[in-house]
């Protein structure tokens, strides 16, 4: 049975799988990984007639999930999957029915270029569309975690990352006329880190 559902998600994030229990993208079509990796979370998607884009601003994770595309489905466009910048997406406006942006936002240099990446993001989405984002906050840490300027923190794992919090990403809900399909959800590591799924909807 493992294997089974291994073949069947790959290493999905736990909590994207949630998602796909709960059926909120059963009726999206187009799907972008922004700073896929190696392509842990498209496997189902790619396994499932979903059409599937990603993006990575490393050349090698890009030849990585190009290769998964076609041990998946041989003969899957090569070109969906290219090098870039989360901030400067190359597709049009409204592209996509679901952006998932896993463990890449806390990169942020500053929160000028958290913005910029935020707003890349929510330009591809088509109205309607689902943004799935984890990310790194001070959420249950606030006190153990060390300023080193320009929103980016020390944190106990000994990690730098730019963090957000319950109010910031309630902002950016706001003033990007989304609305959550999902309460924040924040994990707590052992107090060391602390990682919030962050679901919004576009209006």
């Amino acid at each position: 049975m493992k294997n089974e559902i291994a073949a069947t998600f790959g290493n999905i994030d736990i909590y994207l799988f949630d998602q796909l229990l709960k059926g909120r993208y059963d009726h999206c079509n187009s799907v972008i990984d922004i700073g896929c990796g190696g392509g842990r979370n498209i496997v189902y998607f790619l396994k499932n007639g979903f059409k599937v884009f990603g993006i990575d601003q490393d050349a090698y994770a890009i030849e990585t999930v190009k290769t998964l595309a076609q041990q998946l489905v041989p003969g899957y466009p090569a070109e969906n999957f290219v090098v870039a910048r989360v901030e400067d997406l190359p597709f049009g406006d409204a592209s996509f029915d679901l952006a998932i942006c896993s463990a890449v936002l806390h990169f942020a240099n500053d929160a000028a270029h958290f913005d910029k990446m935020v707003r890349s993001v929510w330009r591809v989405l088509k109205p309607g569309g689902f943004l799935f984002a984890r990310l790194a906050s001070d959420i249950g840490i606030e006190t153990r975690v060390k300023s080193v300027g320009n929103g980016r923190y020390l944190l106990p794992d000994g990690s730098v990352r730019f963090l957000v919090n319950e109010d910031v990403l309630m902002r950016y809900t706001r003033e990007l006329n989304g609305e959550l399909y999902e309460p924040l959800k924040t994990t707590n590591v052992s107090n060391l880190r602390c990682m919030t799924t962050w679901c919004v909807r576009k209006k």
